[in-house]
């Protein structure tokens, strides 16, 4: 029966007229390490996208993110025999892509001491480059998203996984666990000790 779903499946639509999925990521990975290959492409068209918010959420760098993301979906190809059916395939892939996050991070922070003594200030002050409204209001918002990436790179790794994974990414406590493999209690109590952290360094935006 698998194998006449896996032939189809290069012919059939994998999505109906109301955008619902005909196979769960479980059985397209199935399919997959089965040997069919549009079962991975389908994969990668439904995470691509995921990934890269939860990487730029993590780095703050659209490129690098996508870097990491292609990555990642390469070590899902070579991989693809090491995942077992018992967990979630989504967990399974976040937890990928976040040890590329983190490998990525150690390695800006060496090359941030590899080259901290060629740093130098200018003493330099720049002006807006408009005082159109609309223009104006853009930039605000986007000082603003910066402060508060600034805030959530500053915490510790700890801290900093479980706020992107939770309040950018919407993953549930479960899921979390799953990803950093630490226990839902754990979970719950490093989300709202890094809460509590950025509201104290982000207390200036509310007045």
């Amino acid at each position: 029966m698998m194998k006449q779903n896996s032939s189809a499946l290069s012919t059939m639509c994998l999505s109906n007229s109301k955008n619902k999925f005909i196979y769960s990521d479980e059985q397209l990975m199935l399919l997959f390490q089965r040997g069919n290959e549009n079962a991975y492409i389908e994969l990668v068209n439904r995470y691509k996208d995921k990934l890269i918010n939860f990487i730029y959420n993590y780095l703050g760098d659209k490129e690098s993110s996508e870097d990491v993301v292609q990555e990642a979906m390469i070590k899902l190809y070579q991989k693809k025999h090491y995942y077992k059916e018992i967990a979630k395939f989504s967990t399974w892939l976040f937890t990928i892509a976040k040890n590329l996050a983190i490998t990525e991070l150690r390695k800006r922070k060496q090359r941030k001491i590899t080259l901290l003594s060629h740093f130098t200030s200018d003493n330099k002050t720049y002006d807006l480059p408009s005082n159109d409204p609309e223009i104006g209001q853009e930039i605000q918002t986007d000082i603003v998203n910066k402060i508060i990436r600034t805030a959530v790179n500053q915490l510790s790794e700890k801290f900093k996984i479980v706020i992107v994974l939770r309040d950018f990414q919407g993953l549930s406590y479960e899921d979390i666990s799953e990803i950093i493999n630490v226990p839902i209690g754990t979970v719950k109590s490093r989300i709202n000790r890094a809460r509590l952290q950025l509201q104290v360094e982000l207390k200036h935006l509310k007045k």
